[in-house]
């Protein structure tokens, strides 16, 4: 039904000079959306007030409201040229007048949870990149289109919105951090099984896939839901922090397109906050999360945890552990190099893991899992108390190589899901016991006992006999072929 729209309306950025990468069509596609979403909640609101006798109260002046300034229309609903702002003038309101009107909202809301706070905050960090009102006016059009008026479009519009961000993800490094193949975010959902009425966090949530994917496996489940329990999902169960800016207002926008109203995401530094301040009220039955890798932390970061490192995946995993209440599971994405890295945090990080967690499973993903990624990644799945009494790794292996246009799918999880339940030894899986790991090192390298050895390397003069056997062959098979002419 929509699809097209948003295909026209990337056409008209494609055009815009402002834009010039698939990052900036899902920025500028991301406040106009937002506004479009909060004209209709506040429509729909409006009406059902209306209709028990009560007054609304809007959250968007009036001479703000998108009917005034994105899409006036007539009393027959054509569009209205006369009243409708373009060129210069289209841009200087919005640039002007329009967004430091809804940054206004971060310091008159009343709390931070509020959609008000949410509104201050996207437009505080988000800036229009048109630079043609004719451009802009030519958006707006098309974005009005969109509606949110019932589950169907809303589910519409999310999966729409999903492949925009999965395509800026493709895009480049940028994007690429903010997007988690889908179907491994899943296959892990699925291993930690989380309930209606627990916590579940992201410290690093990018476009908040985790937190989504969350919410669609608890929303969309086999049992339906009561009024509080979809009130509790809508309110207390999805947390997150993000430090960029643009993947911070991606990750309201989609949870807002899956139905979380004022999403529950904080825009801060997660590894600013000292590990030592941490209480029991700060932490979560379930954590999510692929934190960002190969980035370098400074000092002062560093300080905030009792293991000192510049990775800063190693001290995501320190803040994940100290964030997961007793008894809480998690599953954390990380390179596959921490697993065996020499180095005293590495080591460190490895025993504290072990002794304070249990590290049940392992899940080895091949190359080509994140695209564009140049290492090679694990999912750690652990669970707060008991120290690790044996490790259950499996060997994920879809039988072909993975890229842009061969991407991961559930099917090829869906093996290591099923095995994953019973601890199920296979060719591709198999069980190592704590006591069997090395006490010093604590190395947890992925070596499958199940695989065939590969065939050793040939001896160089072995090859090179080879090769002169063969060109002699050729040599003769070519003086036949002569004496024939």
């Amino acid at each position: 039904m929509f699809e097209q729209i948003f295909k026209n309306i990337d056409d008209v950025l494609w055009k815009e000079a402002g834009c010039s990468s698939e990052l900036d069509y899902t920025e500028q596609t991301s406040w106009m959306l937002f506004l479009k979403y909060l004209d209709d909640l506040e429509g729909e609101r409006a009406i059902e007030a209306e209709l028990v006798g009560k007054q609304y109260h809007f959250i968007i002046d009036e001479s703000h409201h998108w009917s005034r300034w994105a899409d006036p229309k007539l009393s027959d609903g054509s569009f209205d040229h006369d009243a409708a702002l373009t060129g210069d003038d289209l841009i200087d309101y919005v640039d002007d007048v329009l967004f430091p009107y809804l940054k206004g909202f971060k310091q008159r809301a009343t709390s931070p949870d509020t959609i008000e706070y949410k509104i201050g905050e996207i437009f505080g960090e988000i800036k229009s990149k048109f630079q043609s009102g004719y451009s802009m006016r030519d958006a707006l059009k098309l974005m009005d289109q969109l509606h949110f008026r019932s589950q169907k479009e809303k589910h519409e519009l999310s999966h729409l919105y999903e492949a925009k961000i999965k395509n800026m993800g493709n895009a480049g490094r940028n994007g690429g951090e903010y997007y988690t193949p889908r179907p491994l975010i899943r296959a892990m959902i699925q291993v930690t099984k989380p309930t209606i009425g627990e916590t579940i966090y992201d410290g690093a949530c990018g476009s908040a896939g985790f937190l989504c994917e969350s919410h669609d496996y608890l929303r969309h489940g086999d049992v339906k839901l009561t009024p509080n329990q979809l009130k509790t999902l809508q309110t207390t169960t999805f947390y997150g922090k993000e430090k960029k800016s643009l993947a911070y207002v991606i990750a309201i926008m989609n949870l807002i397109l899956h139905g979380i109203d004022a999403p529950n995401i904080i825009h801060t530094n997660t590894l600013s906050e000292n590990l030592a301040d941490v209480q029991e009220r700060d932490r979560y039955d379930i954590i999510l999360a692929n934190p960002p890798f190969g980035g370098k932390e400074k000092g002062d970061v560093q300080q905030n945890f009792p293991i000192k490192t510049g990775e800063t995946a190693f001290l995501f995993l320190q803040h994940f552990i100290k964030h997961l209440k007793a008894g809480g599971r998690a599953a954390v994405v990380i390179k596959n190099t921490f697993l065996s890295n020499s180095d005293n945090a590495s080591t460190a990080l490895r025993k504290d893991l072990l002794e304070g967690c249990n590290l049940h499973t392992v899940l080895d993903c091949p190359g080509g899992t994140f695209l564009g990624a140049g290492v090679k990644t694990v999912v750690l799945f652990f669970v707060k108390g008991a120290p690790t009494q044996k490790v259950w790794y499996y060997q994920l292996d879809p039988g072909r190589n993975m890229g842009k246009t061969n991407p991961l799918n559930d099917e090829d999880l869906k093996e290591f899901v099923e095995l994953q339940a019973t601890f199920g030894d296979s060719d591709k899986s198999w069980t190592v016991a704590a006591k069997e790991i090395d006490q010093n090192s604590f190395d947890l390298s992925v070596k499958n006992p199940n695989k065939e050895e590969e065939t050793p390397l040939r001896e160089p003069q072995e090859i090179l006999t080879e090769i002169a056997a063969l060109d002699t062959e050729s040599a003769k098979v070519l003086d036949e072929i002569r004496g024939m002419l």
